[in-house]
């Protein structure tokens, strides 16, 4: 059975950092490009940042390029997060993703496979 955890989410003052997980069990880690998504309260699922399974091949979205990274570290079956200068407008619900498809990065929900149960971030103006 297939399991992501998403850790890390809090409540943050804007400017501030937080850095989320997502432990991945139930797959074979390193063979699945993985993602980060969010969702705020009204809005839809969109995407924040994919990692291949390689590692090589990393893809942001234009509002969190500069402030997000994303990695990932295969020995633990983990993939990171790290935020920096948050923005009242990250306040969403984080959500990690697996994706089978090792020959693209998605940067839409649809090829996703696994999902987490998801982790509240709040940034505070």
């Amino acid at each position: 059975q297939v399991q992501l955890v998403e850790f890390g989410g809090g409540w943050v003052q804007a400017g501030g950092s937080l850095r989320l997980a997502c432990a991945a069990s139930g797959l074979t880690f390193d063979t699945y490009t993985m993602g980060w998504f969010r969702q705020a309260p009204g809005r839809e699922r969109e995407f924040v940042a994919a990692i291949s399974w390689s590692g090589f091949s990393v893809r942001y979205a234009d509002s969190v390029k500069g402030r997000f990274t994303i990695s990932r570290d295969d020995a633990k079956n983990t993939l990171y997060l790290q935020m920096n200068s948050l923005k009242p407008e990250d306040t969403a619900v984080y959500y990690c993703a697996a994706d089978r498809q090792p020959a693209s990065v998605h940067t839409t929900p649809g090829p996703y496979e696994y999902w987490g149960q998801g982790t509240q971030v709040t940034v505070a103006s």
